[in-house]
């Protein structure tokens, strides 16, 4: 017999609705905060930009994670990769239409100490953003191969963390929550690292121990 919690374990599209779901309504409470709308919107950036960060941090060390610290919940993240990255591609989505809106309301004040070129790595960090969420698919698998599409999904994972560690490193001198914002994706790209050497020790000692990469 199945226990309840079995049954009630959150997975799947359920567990993706969940979290869309929860980054819909700290949107939604972070544009109500503010009176005045410019305010409001670049709340509402800030906010999900780190749910955005929180459910990167999730998909990119699942695996790294189900590695080195195995346990029922690091294999549940590792089994849930695919639909917590969906949701961060969710979360960072509204992210960008929250930012289009504010450069079409108030282009001047969103232009001010920016420029194309500053823009680049963030676009490039959206292009595999969105690569990566229409191939989380079996379909991607069967047209791509196993091989390029795992390439992909590694080279895409790690692009944009490097986006991430860049907007981070670039924004230390503004103190706010920046800092722990680039240590955790510093210690996060580290323990990955760390993981992936495990990994290819305890394969090249014993190869039926590991049966699959990280990536």
């Amino acid at each position: 017999m199945n226990r309840p919690t079995d049954t009630a374990r959150l997975h799947g599209w359920r567990l993706f609705s969940l979290l869309s779901l929860l980054v819909l309504i700290a949107t939604a409470l972070a544009l109500w905060s503010q009176p005045q709308w410019v305010e409001a919107l670049r709340s509402a950036i800030r906010v999900t930009a780190r749910t955005s960060f929180a459910l990167f941090l999730a998909t990119f060390l699942a695996s790294s994670l189900a590695a080195l610290v195995p346990s029922e919940f690091t294999r549940g993240l590792l089994r849930e990769r695919r639909f917590l990255g969906l949701a961060f591609a969710f979360s960072h989505a509204v992210h960008a239409v929250l930012i289009i809106l504010y450069v079409k309301f108030f282009p001047e004040t969103f232009w001010h100490g920016r420029s194309v070129a500053t823009s680049i790595p963030g676009s490039i960090g959206y292009l595999f953003i969105i690569l990566l969420a229409v191939t989380s698919f079996p379909y991607a698998v069967k047209l791509l191969g196993a091989r390029i599409w795992k390439g992909l999904h590694s080279t895409g994972t790690w692009v944009i963390a490097g986006v991430f560690f860049l907007s981070f490193y670039k924004r230390l001198p503004l103190g706010s929550w920046y800092p722990l914002g680039f240590g955790l994706i510093f210690s996060a790209i580290a323990f990955k690292l760390v993981a992936k050497l495990a990994v290819r020790l305890r394969r090249n000692a014993s190869p039926a121990a590991v049966p699959s990469a990280i990536r």
